[in-house]
């Protein structure tokens, strides 16, 4: 494996590697040799270059992609037959990916190529971004990287989750934040980002005398953001967006308010306007992000109200031709728990913070750097230690901040040591996959979802040249 010091240099080693040409992009014309020799090398760079290699080998990797079949799409047709009653009895799994991210997503990979399944997404949240410093257009690298290594084909997913508005920014200065949405909507679509969650859930106000008014800033910026994003997109592969009624971690939601933030969301967006909509709705079921942590750093045992899920979803499917509701914060559940949600006619799932755990946790996960991470966290993250909070409580709760400062640790670890990690999450994905359903489901994804190449389209839109989008002009 490589580093690569500058573009001309990529450039020669993919030509005299004998796997690929040039032909208005990378065409892969070895694929095996590629994956073996070529592709960890691209993804490196991609991520620890500078400059002008790092964005070159990016561009590689969306190149070879395509050559090879593996093309970012939108699961919107899917999930619009979904909405029509023709399919049901799954839920699509979306992934967060925030650590030793190359190695997490081919554990993925793996395990969804072994199932044939191919209703999976995998997102990265507004949050996520800062954190683990992985901007959209080095986390869809990093994900095309890994597809290609553990042999992808078709549709691939990648969603921006919990495009969040901060409540105090909003208050304020609300135009400097909406832009600040607006410019990470533009640098995502570029990136092969055309599945989009926004979430203006933090804005609900229960102090309001009706459901309506409760949820009127919610739903009329949620419709806001929605038009930003159709004027956005690339035509041929019209956005999958998503909206948030309940904030993850608050009261559970009700049929009651989904109906009040629909109604006051399509009046916002325009009755017969010809404007789609949105294709989905996160709700709140009991869940928390991370899940509740006890004293001794362990995670409690929470309830979930999958009637909720059930209720909601009839509604929206029934009442307003959606695919249904959208379940957070379930990673860290008990695992008897998952097979319920397609029971219970769950659309989407988002996990994240388990495999996060999987990575810190694993036994082959060095003790020395560990420890070195606790202790920048007890000098970094100091000012996030609550009053009566354990020293594992503390650790727990913040060990996510020190992803980014660690990123390059972390990757170096010893191929062996990853490996090891890869398994362990190898047989956590194939879990998922079976208990969710989505087995088997390469076929159905292929039946509705026709990919094509979009970069071009997108870049457009988003005011970049044309070709693929330049890192550098998507804000990165």
């Amino acid at each position: 494996m490589n580093l690569y010091s500058s573009a001309l240099e990529l450039r020669e080693a993919l030509i005299l590697s004998g796997t690929a040409r040039f032909d208005g992009g990378v065409v892969v014309t070895n694929p095996a040799r590629f994956r073996a020799e070529v592709v960890d090398s691209l993804v490196w760079t991609a991520v620890f270059g500078k400059g002008d290699v790092r964005d070159a080998a990016r561009h590689a990797i969306r190149e070879a992609a395509e050559s090879l079949g593996i093309l970012p799409a939108s699961i919107l047709p899917l999930y619009r037959a979904r909405g029509r009653g023709e399919i049901s009895g799954f839920t699509v799994p979306a992934i967060n990916i925030r650590i030793m991210s190359y190695d997490t997503a081919r554990a993925a990979m793996r395990a969804a190529r072994k199932l044939d399944v191919g209703a999976v997404i995998f997102e990265i949240a507004r949050s996520e971004m800062g954190y683990t410093e992985q901007r959209p257009s080095e986390y869809a690298a990093v994900m095309l990287a890994a597809a290609i290594r553990e042999e992808w084909q078709g549709p691939f997913f990648l969603q921006g989750d919990h495009f969040q508005t901060n409540p105090k920014k909003m208050k304020e200065a609300p135009d400097k934040e909406i832009a600040a949405i607006e410019a990470l909507i533009d640098e995502s679509i570029p990136a092969g980002f055309l599945q989009i969650d926004i979430d203006t859930s933090t804005l609900v106000d229960l102090s309001r005398r009706t459901l309506e008014e409760q949820q009127e800033v919610n739903a009329t910026l949620c419709a806001r953001f929605t038009k930003f994003i159709r004027v956005k997109q690339p035509k041929a592969m019209p956005i999958s967006v998503g909206g948030e009624i309940g904030e993850v971690g608050k009261e559970n939601s009700t049929p009651e308010e989904f109906r009040a933030y629909m109604d006051v969301y399509r009046r916002a967006l325009g009755s017969g306007a010809g404007i789609d909509g949105i294709e989905k709705v996160s709700i709140q079921t009991g869940s928390s992000h991370g899940g509740v942590v006890a004293a001794d750093g362990s995670v409690e045992r929470v309830a979930i109200d999958f009637n909720v899920i059930k209720t909601i979803s009839k509604v929206a499917r029934d009442e307003y031709g959606l695919a249904g509701a959208v379940q957070h914060g379930a990673s860290t559940l008990p695992p008897e728990y998952f097979g319920h949600f397609p029971d219970h006619d769950c659309a989407e799932i988002h996990l994240a913070t388990d495999f996060m755990n999987t990575v810190y946790d694993h036994p082959a996960f060095p003790w020395p750097m560990k420890r070195e991470i606790e202790r920048w966290l007890d000098k970094n993250a100091a000012e996030e230690r609550k009053k009566g909070e354990t020293e594992p409580q503390f650790l727990y709760k913040t060990r996510k901040k020190a992803i980014g400062p660690y990123k390059e640790n972390v990757w170096n670890l010893p191929e062996g040591t990853k490996e090891a990690i890869r398994e362990t999450l190898e047989e956590k994905f194939t879990f998922l996959f079976e208990k969710l359903r989505v087995v088997n489901s390469r076929a159905m994804v292929a039946k509705y979802v026709k990919p094509v190449s979009v970069y071009e389209a997108a870049a457009v839109a988003a005011g970049a040249r044309t070709g693929f989008v330049r890192d550098d002009q998507a804000g990165d």
